[in-house]
C-alpha cells in the first residue's frame, strides 16, 4: 500500500529542511521564497524494531520495512488558489497525497526571513487553510454545476451528489475544513472522487528551536491547541537538529540523541503518528527469503490483507495462520508456537491485529 504525505507550509518555515532530515533526499533548502518549485519526493522506510525481533528467531536473507512516501510541496502564499506564486500547481500536488503535514514555524531567528515579516503561527496556518479552502470551494462549484444538469432531469444519483456537494461548499465558504465535519459513509463515497484537500487528515508539525525540542514553548503550544481544536494531530521537532542527526553515523547519532534527551527521532515520531492519523497498521510475513512489514488499514480482514501482497492472494484466499511477535519472543520458533497451540487458524472474517505474523494459504 503506497501511503503519501504532503509537506506544506509558507515559504521559509523549514519544510525542505525537515524533508531533508527525514528522507536524506537532499532537497534544495535556502533562505528565499519558492526555493522548492517542483515537488521533491522521498520514499522512506518506516522504522520498526519488531523486524529485528523477528529476525532474531527466524533466519532470513533480508528485511523489508514498510515505506512512506513524503512529498515536499513548494511554499504556498496568500492568493495561491487564484494562481499567486505557483499556486494552482502546488494545490494540484497536494490533492494527490493521503495526508497533509503542515509545517509551522515556531522559532525566532532574525537571519531567516519570514515571508510576512514576523513569526505568528496562527496567522501562518490561517493563510494556508484559507487557500486550501478556496481551492476546495472552486472544485465543489465546478462539480455542483456538472451534476445540476442531470439533477434537473430527476436523476437520483445526481440529486444526492448535488445535495452533498452543496453542503460541502457551504462548509468551506464558512472557512471550516471539511475534515472537522462528520460525514456519512455514503457521502464520503460521493466526495472521494473530487480529491478535496480540506477533508484530508492533517498533522501540524511545529518546527521548533533546539532549546524547545519537546515543543513546550509558547509558539509550539499555540499550534498544539489549534490542532486539538480542529481535529488534527500535532508533533514538534527541530528541523536543524533532525538534519544533524540524519548526517551522522549510527554510533554518533545515538550519543548525540542521548545528550539531547531525544528518545525517538523525528522520522519515527512522524511515521508512527502518520500511521495513526491515516488509520493504518502493520502485519508481517516471515520466511527464509525475507521478513517483511506490510501496511493495511485498521479493520481490514485477512483476505484484504492478503490482497496487499497480491490480488490473487485475496481472490483465492483459503485461510491465514497467525501468531504474534510476543509469541515468537516467548517460544522462539514457529514449531514451538504451533506445538503450544498458539498458532491461530483464521478464516475470511478475521480482522487483522496490529503486529500479526501471518502465513496465507490460497488457491492458485
Amino acid at each position: 500500500m503506497a501511503v503519501a504525505c504532503g509537506i506544506v507550509g509558507l515559504p521559509n518555515v523549514g519544510k525542505s529542511t525537515i524533508f531533508n532530515a527525514i528522507t536524506a533526499a537532499g532537497a534544495e533548502s535556502a533562505n528565499y521564497p519558492f526555493c522548492t518549485i517542483e515537488p521533491n519526493i522521498g520514499i522512506v522506510d518506516v522504522p520498526d524494531t519488531r523486524l529485528e525481533q523477528i529476525r532474531g528467531h527466524i533466519e532470513s536473507k533480508k528485511m523489508i520495512p514498510a515505506s512512506l512516501k513524503i512529498v515536499d510541496i513548494a511554499g504556498l502564499v496568500a492568493g495561491a488558489a487564484s494562481g499567486e506564486g505557483l499556486g494552482n500547481k502546488f494545490l494540484g500536488n497536494i490533492k494527490e497525497t493521503d495526508a497533509i503535514l503542515h509545517v509551522v514555524r515556531c522559532f525566532e531567528n532574525d537571519d531567516i526571513v519570514h515571508v510576512s515579516g514576523r513569526v505568528d503561527p496562527i496567522t501562518d496556518i490561517e493563510v494556508i487553510e484559507l487557500e486550501l479552502g478556496m481551492a476546495d470551494a472552486e472544485t465543489l462549484k465546478r462539480n455542483i454545476e456538472r451534476v445540476s444538469k442531470k439533477a434537473r432531469s430527476g436523476d437520483k444519483d445526481s440529486l444526492a451528489q448535488k445535495d452533498v456537494f452543496e453542503r460541502a461548499h457551504a462548509i468551506v465558504e464558512e472557512g471550516k475544513a471539511l475534515r472537522t465535519v462528520e460525514w456519512k459513509p455514503e457521502e464520503l463515497v460521493m466526495l472521494r472522487p473530487l480529491f478535496l484537500i480540506t477533508i484530508k487528515p492533517v498533522m501540524y508539525v511545529a518546527n521548533v528551536a533546539d532549546d524547545d525540542l519537546d515543543g513546550k514553548g509558547d509558539l509550539a503550544q499555540i499550534v498544539a491547541k489549534y490542532a486539538a481544536d480542529t481535529d488534527a494531530d500535532f508533533v514538534a521537532l527541530s528541523g536543524d537538529i533532525e538534519g544533524e542527526l540524519a548526517g551522522m553515523d549510527p554510533e554518533d547519532r545515538v550519543e548525540f540523541q542521548e545528550d539531547l534527551g531525544i528518545t525517538e527521532p523525528g522520522l519515527e515520531r512522524l511515521a508512527h503518528q502518520a500511521y495513526n492519523l491515516l488509520g493504518l497498521q502493520t502485519y508481517f510475513t516471515a520466511g527464509p527469503m525475507e521478513i517483511r512489514a506490510w501496511t493495511i488499514h485498521r479493520g481490514d480482514t485477512a483476505p484484504q490483507a492478503a490482497g496487499v501482497i497480491h490480488t490473487d492472494f485475496e481472490a483465492g484466499f483459503i485461510r491465514a495462520e497467525c501468531y504474534s511477535v510476543d509469541d515468537l519472543e516467548e517460544l522462539k520458533t514457529e514449531a514451538a508456537i504451533r506445538a503450544a497451540g498458539r498458532l491461530r487458524v483464521e478464516g475470511r472474517d478475521y480482522v487483522m491485529q496490529e503486529g500479526d505474523i501471518v502465513h496465507f494459504l490460497f488457491n492458485k
